[in-house]
């Protein structure tokens, strides 16, 4: 569709002709992006004027104008109307009717209107209180009617702008901000809003705002290309969708994708996370200018007068070709970056030791300037990227500046496949490269924990560097730190151990979860990933910082306890003082009693009690951080107890976060056995309930007469599932050699309440013996391991455990 035919199309300005003209547009393949958006617009913009001119006949000192999106050309498909009727005061009932002969028929098309009728004094007015109308009426357009009303209003409205600049810049500056802490930041969120989230469309048009007021401007380079692919994609999500939305929802996210051309839902997120970023970052350096340059209007009076004259800028020296100005780090004069390769390494160092941000001249000159450092690096450039890595919170703005302008991908190639490179776990809150460096700036709380901190802290940088390639990214990311560490600098036997510290990266946590502890096989694999002492070290210190670096979910006190048992335990392997066998834990007096109590009654019985502990970084005299409540059940030997026991918990909406279940001899002089269960719980929500309350529903479990499986039916038909993305299938698998006790079975599914009940029920049904289970849930995912053998005591034959699995795996899919 030419401009020709749009003006064709437009000559009808009845709702008839645009709404065809409209569709015809819309449906068109071939056209897209700004062709489409610029001829949507000129479409509405004839039909518009058509419908003033009909209802505007002998009107005079009237006009009407497109402001904000509408006013910039900016229509996708669902955009709404940004409208003003401006007029000079005159024949008001005259332009009442005019405002109906227009708005009336965009409501009948069902085209969403923002409208307003306004002398230019009320336009004026309403902009010097409303900082969202002033922002609207930056961008005001001329449609019909009165040309010199609305260039008039235009001069006034900028006029305006500029002269409040001072004042109404930090209220756009604390207004983007609180939208930001509301809707979070666009390059890192699964279900972005395009428009309202940091780095989105409203932060674009704030940077347009700012260059408006001339007392700022964004960096421009890559600004424009940045806003086009935002909108590109909003367009698409119109079409896709149906409705006027800026949500990029995850079941979407693949149609989106498709009407633009792309891959996949995954390349789709990064161009957005990308686009995002350029915003992000062009907003950082423009709000700094802005703050700069008020400092100075301020401060520059004052020091005149003191000083007869322009007051010179300070300098104050960080390190050598880099100095402090202004607030921002900057290059010395004297330096020469086409002469120094390390120099960008020594200024994002110093910028971050001193907390302060790299001056975007600064950077920009590096990039261009730099010369690339050679291979393997010199002792120099290392120890710079290891101060960098650090510094703490710092590093992350510094590095931010660094990847804007290229500097990391120069510096390290394979960053490249990591940058923006979204990760869709409901357990990580960043994207993988911005991961890792938040796993850096965790890893520099924990330096003096390790003999290598220099070690801890490229480990952290590289340990999910493999995500970028197909496959398991610990065996990609292993090779990739070997290549790594020898070009930057390290010798083979530092290279080994960070290759080792990336492939063994996830080794302490998973075991720690997932295995029996008690089982010295267990143990001493791990101590043989290890290797030495020291690298056990530095893969507890990374395991700690990579779990709170990938959110909320992936750490606890709990966790923590777990893992830091386990190093203790491979410890004493490695100095050697580890026996080879187990030895049968005792029973605790508490455990003897409960036994007894329960052979006596020929019932369940049960207590509960309060677990804490004291994080090793707070005094002793702190609240401690419960970790659980520690539920213990003696039952006498039967079958089914796993199932009852699970099922109750679940029914009671109690977590369970590890378990533990063996047969116990009684005392001397007593025949029988029992089976003691010591799982640690936790609420879901809410208080724990009472124990009397839990043992009178595993009674009735045990013998029969509480139908679990009926119950939890019931509780989740109660509440309907809510729309999302469709989890992937349950996979249920035999770790081979994982223990000489028994055979150990994986469970990996979608967490639901009563999952443990039904794991537990099918392997009841299977005649297979749980030993012992080992729970995790990450984010919306179990991953539970059961220690299983047969109704003797030993591991399951081969074919039997195959089986066992493979009916479990089809249970838990039906």
């Amino acid at each position: 569709m030419t401009s020709t035919d749009v003006r064709a199309d437009a000559e009808d300005s009845g709702p008839s002709g645009y709404a065809a003209a409209r569709l015809r547009l819309l449906s068109e393949g071939a056209r897209s992006g700004p062709p489409r958006r610029a001829a949507l617009a000129e479409l509405t913009d004839q039909w518009l004027a058509g419908l003033f001119d009909a209802g505007a006949a002998g009107l005079r000192g009237v006009s009407l104008v497109a402001v904000g999106g509408y006013g910039r050309g900016e229509l996708s498909p669902r955009s709404d109307l940004d409208l003003l009727l401006l007029h000079d005061g005159a024949e008001p009932g005259a332009i009442a009717a005019l405002a109906d002969r227009i708005w009336y028929p965009v409501w009948d098309l069902g085209l969403a209107l923002d409208h307003s009728v306004r002398t230019p004094a009320e336009a004026r007015k309403t902009a010097g209180e409303d900082l969202k109308v002033q922002l609207g009426l930056l961008d005001a357009r001329h449609l019909a009617g009165d040309l010199g009303l609305t260039a008039a209003l235009r001069t006034t409205v900028l006029a305006d702008w500029r002269n409040q600049a001072p004042k109404r810049l930090p209220e756009l500056q604390e207004l983007c901000a609180e939208r930001a802490a509301r809707q979070g930041e666009l390059q890192y969120l699964l279900e972005p809003d395009l428009k309202e989230a940091r780095g989105g469309l409203r932060d674009a048009t704030a940077l347009r705002a700012v260059a408006a007021s001339w007392l700022a401007d964004a960096p421009r380079e890559g600004l424009a290309d940045a806003r086009r692919r935002l909108l590109d994609v909003r367009d698409a999500l119109h079409l896709a969708t149906g409705r006027a939305t800026d949500r990029l929802s995850l079941q979407e996210q693949d149609q989106v994708a498709a009407e633009l051309g792309l891959l996949d839902a995954d390349t789709l997120l990064r161009q957005v996370y990308e686009a995002a970023r350029v915003i992000s970052y062009a907003s950082d350096v423009t709000w700094r200018e802005v703050g700069r340059v008020l400092r100075a209007r301020a401060v520059r009076p004052r020091l005149r007068a003191m000083l007869g004259g322009k007051p010179v800028p300070e300098r104050s020296p960080l390190a050598e070709g880099v100095v402090e100005q202004d607030g921002e780090v900057v290059l010395a004069r004297a330096a020469r970056p086409e002469r120094d390769p390390v120099l960008p390494l020594r200024a994002a160092a110093a910028a971050a030791q001193a907390g302060l941000p790299l001056s975007l001249h600064a950077v920009r000159r590096l990039a261009a300037t730099a010369r690339p450092l050679p291979t393997p690096w010199p002792a120099e450039a290392r120890e710079q990227l290891v101060t960098l890595l650090g510094s703490g919170r710092p590093t992350v703005e510094v590095w931010e500046a660094l990847e804007a302008e290229g500097l990391i991908t120069g510096l390290l190639p394979d960053w490249e496949r990591v940058r923006c490179r979204p990760q869709r776990n409901a357990v990580h809150i960043w994207t993988v490269d911005r991961h890792l460096i938040e796993t850096a700036v965790r890893a520099s709380e924990f330096t003096r924990r390790v003999s290598r901190p220099d070690l801890l802290l490229v480990a952290a940088l590289l340990h999910d560097i493999g995500k970028g390639w197909p496959g398991d990214h610990s065996v990609a990311g292993e090779i990739i730190a070997r290549d790594v560490a020898v070009r930057i600098g390290f010798d083979r036997a530092d290279a080994a151990v960070l290759a080792t510290l990336v492939r063994r990266h996830l080794l302490l946590i998973e075991t720690a979860t997932r295995r029996d502890l008690e089982d010295p096989a267990t143990v001493r694999a791990v101590a043989e990933a290890v290797g030495t002492q020291s690298t056990l070290e530095l893969l507890h210190a990374l395991t700690e910082a990579d779990a709170l670096a990938t959110g909320p979910a992936a750490w606890s006190s709990w966790r923590g306890s777990l893992v830091a048992d386990l190093v203790k335990r491979v410890s004493a392997v490695l100095a050697g003082d580890m026996p080879d066998e187990p030895e049968a834990a005792a029973p605790t007096a508490e455990q003897e009693r409960l036994a007894i109590e329960a052979f006596r009654t020929g019932g369940p019985v049960l207590s509960l009690r309060a677990q804490t502990e004291v994080p090793a970084e707070q005094e002793p005299s702190g609240d401690p951080e419960p970790l659980g409540v520690e539920l213990q059940i003696a039952v006498p030997d039967q079958p089914g107890v796993l199932p009852a026991v699970a099922g109750v918990l679940a029914m009671h909406r109690l977590t369970v976060r590890t378990a533990e279940l063996r047969a116990m001899d009684l005392p001397d002089g007593v025949e029988g056995s029992v089976l003691l269960l010591d799982w640690r719980v936790a609420a879901e929500y809410g208080s724990l309930p009472q124990a009397a309350r839990l043992r009178a529903d595993l009674v009735r479990a045990l013998d029969g007469s509480l139908d679990i499986a009926g119950r939890l039916a019931e509780r989740d038909a109660a509440y309907p599932r809510r729309r999302g993305v469709v989890a992937p299938p349950p996979r249920v698998t035999v770790a081979p050699a994982a223990s000489r006790l028994a055979t150990v079975i994986e469970v990996r599914a979608q967490d639901a309440p009563g999952l443990l009940f039904r794991i537990g029920r099918a392997l009841e049904d299977a005649q297979v013996r749980v030993r012992s289970m080992h729970v995790s849930t990450l984010g919306s995912n179990a991953v539970d391991a059961f220690y299983a053998t047969t109704a003797e005591g030993v591991p399951l034959p081969g074919e039997d455990a195959v089986s066992v699995a493979r009916k479990l795996e089809e249970m838990l899919r039906g």
